[in-house]
């Protein structure tokens, strides 16, 4: 799905002898920020096994990490994926933990795993538990917290409003911070888990990432910028394919025939068909001798067809009316 963030072409370095990159031909000999998983030799997952896998009888959806980009079948991943329309993107277990700020986020935005049942488990059924037990107590225990704040705000907006007594010609004004708030320091001020499992998200989670000053320089050093980046989403990807496909599919000749007039599109259409027939008759000649087009041949068309062209031009009388 992904394009590769951390791999760029290697064409005209030191691994290519005698071949000059033609996008950049003062390429350096080596691509020192190219990062090779083990899906450059065709391994993936947590097993590191082939995809397909002739050996691997069970049927498995494969997952891809939008953090690490490797792809890992929905089994290895410490945790029971949800239904498939039930999240967009994954972190892998080995990103949570590279990645640890993520489980702060978990308890408000990841979506929860499907979990087994113990006395269903032989029969092969899953079930769909929106809550743990540990999530339950995470949420009584925020619930709690918040019931607590909202007291002491009470408390602290009585004890803040006013006094409208004749002795204060004055009343206090209590000016707020302007500081900027910490998303994240908010929420690991709170109680949550971390556990060795992926995680699951839903379409909207990044624009919820905390990108304050300090938040932004840690997502550089750990080197997941794209964390905040709307147009880096498994979503953004899927509608650039589909895009480019719709473009693909669209006929260059026709996109150029709606912006002629008719005049215009009458003559394109008559060189189009006469260049067709030609080069068709052309290379009918070689396909019948058995010999192969060179270069040379090409050439020596389109000069000979650009003088019969030539002579046709010439020949024609315009009337005046």
């Amino acid at each position: 799905v992904f394009l590769s963030r951390n791999f760029r072409c290697d064409c005209g370095n030191s691994k290519f002898k005698n071949l000059q990159c033609k996008l950049l031909p003062e390429k350096g000999k080596v691509n020192s920020g190219n990062k090779y998983n083990d899906n450059f030799f065709g391994l993936y997952c947590t097993c590191k096994r082939p995809y397909p896998d002739p050996e691997d009888e069970i049927p498995d959806e494969m997952i891809q990490c939008i953090v690490c980009e490797d792809w890992f079948h929905g089994r290895h991943l410490g945790a029971v994926p949800p239904e498939s329309g039930d999240f967009h993107e994954m972190v892998c277990q080995a990103c949570m933990k590279h990645c640890p700020f993520l489980w702060a986020y978990a308890p408000q935005l990841a979506v929860p795993p499907l979990t087994k049942v113990n006395s269903l488990e032989d029969e092969g059924i899953i079930l769909n538990v929106e809550e743990s037990e540990e999530q339950k107590k995470e949420i009584k225990k925020e619930s709690g917290a918040e019931h607590q704040e909202k007291e002491e705000g009470k408390q602290t907006e009585q004890f803040n409003e006013p006094s409208t007594s004749s002795g204060s010609s004055c009343p206090e004004i209590v000016t707020k911070s302007e500081e900027p708030v910490c998303k994240l320091k908010e929420l690991q001020s709170k109680h949550f888990l971390k556990k060795d499992t992926a995680t699951f998200w839903p379409s909207n989670w990044r624009s919820k990432l905390c990108t304050c000053e300090e938040c932004l320089k840690m997502y550089s050093e750990l080197e997941v910028q794209f964390l905040t980046d709307e147009c880096d989403t498994v979503l953004a990807y899927e509608n650039k394919g589909t895009s480019d496909q719709e473009t693909d599919r669209r006929d260059p000749l026709m996109d150029t025939l709606n912006s002629m007039n008719r005049v215009q599109q009458v003559e394109l259409i008559c060189e189009y068909n006469d260049l067709k027939t030609e080069l068709t008759d052309y290379l009918r000649r070689f396909a019948d001798e058995g010999t192969v087009v060179k270069r040379e041949d090409i050439q020596h068309f389109f000069e000979e067809f650009q003088s019969r062209k030539r002579r046709r031009t010439n020949r024609m009388q315009y009337y005046c009316s």
